[in-house]
Formats: C-alpha cells, sequence, structure tokens
C-alpha cells in the first residue's frame, strides 16, 4: 500500500513539473522591456533554449563571453543553491556544453554583470569552461531584477522566503506599488500581497519556510497569529506534526477564535509510530524530506525536493531506474 503510494506521487510530480514547464508568464515577460533593447553582437550564434528570461528576443544574438569578463547578478533572489545539483550540471556541460544562453548586461571596463543563468556560470565554472554563450541586454537596475524574480518563478525552484525577499526589493529599492509588481512579474496581486507581509514573520519561522518544512499555504494561515511566542509555538508544533494547511487552519481559527479570549497553547499531535517511521524510511531512502499525512488509512505522501537534481534523482529510484 505504502509503494503504491509512493508511486502514485511520482507520477503526480512528473505531470505537475511537465504542465508548470508549460504554463508561461507571458503577462510579466509582456511587459517588461516595451523597447530600447540593444542587440548583441558577436561571432557566434546558438540555438535558443526553453522558455525562460533568457529567450531571445528578435534581432538578438547570442556571444561568446569568458567566464572571467563576467560578474555575478547582484539581484540574485536564490541564497541556496544545491551543490549536488550544480556538480552534475557541471558534468553536463563538461559533456555537452551550455544549450541556453545566460543573460548578462554590460557593466564598466568592457564587462558583464549576469541577469539570468547563474547556476550555469558556475557549473561552467566547475566545468573548467572558458567561455559561455550569452545574450547581451542593456537594461536598468530594476528591469534587471524583475527578470531574475521571473528566470526563479518559472524554475519553481526558489524558496517561499527568497521569492518575498525578492518583491519586497521591488517595493522597497524601486517604489513599486503591489499593482505594479503584480503586473511586472506576472504574479497574482493577493500572491504579491502575501509573500510580501511573510517578512513581517518571526525569524525561526522563517527559516523554515526556507528550509520547506513549511510552505506558502502554511505562512498564509500562521500569519492569522497576532501573538509571536503563539505563532513560533504552532509553526513548531506544525512541522512536528507534519500538519497540512487545513489541519493547521482548523488549529489557528480554534486559537484565535473570539470567544476564546486568550489563545489556549495547542496540544502536541500525536503521529502514529507505524506512520513516523514509515516516513523516516523514506527519507533516509530518497534522501529528500518526506511527510506523510495519514487520517485513519487514508492520507497523503509528500516528497519535498530541493532542486532539479533531487527532483531527477528521486523519480528515478522511484521507477525503478
Amino acid at each position: 500500500m505504502l509503494t503504491e503510494k509512493v508511486d502514485k506521487i511520482a507520477d503526480k510530480i512528473i505531470a505537475d513539473k511537465i504542465s508548470d514547464k508549460r504554463r508561461a508568464l507571458g503577462r510579466g515577460l509582456d511587459t517588461l522591456l516595451p523597447g530600447g533593447l540593444r542587440p548583441a553582437m558577436g561571432p557566434s550564434v546558438l540555438p535558443n533554449g526553453g522558455p525562460n528570461a533568457t529567450e531571445r528576443k528578435p534581432g538578438e544574438e547570442v556571444m561568446q563571453l569568458r567566464l572571467e569578463e563576467i560578474a555575478p547578478n547582484p539581484y540574485q533572489t536564490r541564497t541556496r543553491v544545491d551543490e549536488n545539483y550544480l556538480a552534475q550540471l557541471a558534468d553536463s556541460i563538461a559533456t555537452h556544453g551550455v544549450l541556453q544562453p545566460v543573460t548578462v548586461r554590460p557593466a564598466a571596463g568592457g564587462k558583464y554583470v549576469l541577469i539570468a543563468g547563474e547556476c550555469r556560470w558556475k557549473a561552467s565554472k566547475l566545468a573548467e569552461k572558458e567561455t559561455i554563450p550569452a545574450i547581451v541586454r542593456v537594461v536598468s537596475d530594476q528591469q534587471a531584477l524583475e527578470l531574475t524574480i521571473i528566470e526563479n518563478l518559472q524554475r519553481e525552484d526558489l524558496n517561499c522566503m527568497d521569492q518575498a525577499k525578492a518583491f519586497q526589493r521591488l517595493s522597497e529599492e524601486f517604489r513599486l506599488k503591489q499593482e505594479d509588481i503584480a503586473v511586472r512579474t506576472g504574479a497574482n496581486r493577493s500572491t504579491v500581497s502575501n509573500y510580501l507581509r511573510m517578512m513581517r514573520l518571526p525569524e525561526p519561522v522563517q527559516e523554515k519556510l526556507r528550509e520547506g518544512s513549511l510552505t506558502f499555504g502554511h505562512a498564509k494561515v500562521l500569519m492569522a497569529i497576532t501573538s509571536e511566542p503563539t505563532l513560533i509555538r504552532v509553526a513548531e508544533q506544525a512541522v512536528e506534526g507534519a500538519l497540512s494547511v487545513r489541519r493547521l487552519e482548523e488549529w489557528v481559527m480554534h486559537l484565535t477564535s473570539p470567544d476564546r479570549g486568550v489563545a489556549a497553547p495547542v496540544d502536541k499531535p500525536q503521529v502514529d509510530p507505524n506512520v513516523k517511521q514509515a516516513q523516516a524510511d523514506l527519507e533516509r531512502i530518497l534522501g529528500v524530506r518526506v511527510t506523510i499525512r495519514d487520517m485513519k488509512g487514508k492520507g497523503s505522501i509528500t516528497i519535498l525536493y530541493r532542486s532539479l537534481g533531487d527532483f531527477d534523482r528521486v523519480v528515478e529510484m522511484l521507477s525503478g531506474k
């Protein structure tokens, strides 16, 4: 029964990932860089890759730039990069080269600064490459940050706190209203609002969101708690009990009900020892965080992967390869 559930989860992950890749953030890209693009002239034109922030515009060409001429992206929104994934990407680049060009913008002294493709740039260094294919765009600081956010939204491996920080930078550094951020990044206004509110969560809760033990859905529920000590305690118990968003919502509604007055402490959730052991076994075998939610023989198994490398490895293991 447990194996069948794991197989179903694997099928769902694959289906969702294919669906996600097809989902375009066209609204954000259409409003980004409406004009003033200067095509990059260079000797080498390479085929363009998949749909992301580095997709070529009409008239743009791809140049081969030396890695030492490119500086890292100061607006990078991801704070954590999986080292295993980076090593696997470096092996692929060593064998096949960089199939998808990075995007850069000109800097002083004939140098360039990354906009999108930092993992490819770092992996190319690990693979001891001298050059990398790049699209050169002349953009403002704000547009560079927007492109970085859009690329990471499309990759969907950005943890929710990094995403919240990115929206906060657009709001504070460039004085954009929530409506403007939504239009320019292709996100819903309510989503932008919730991400910005997450920046006010206590640091212990933010850390759980960064590591993936709590999700964006959990965060939205937790933000209804006004007492910081209670919020931290509930978040910790939600992680310990592997609570679903719905179950957490029930608890929070109970805590914040007006007729209860001061919020009562939450009882520590009871987890079936067999379920807990199965969860630990799956985490040990797959090497990623696994959450099993069981309700009298019915429930779900959730596999949380931190990188595309983790995703590929888990899918291979679940498919018996």
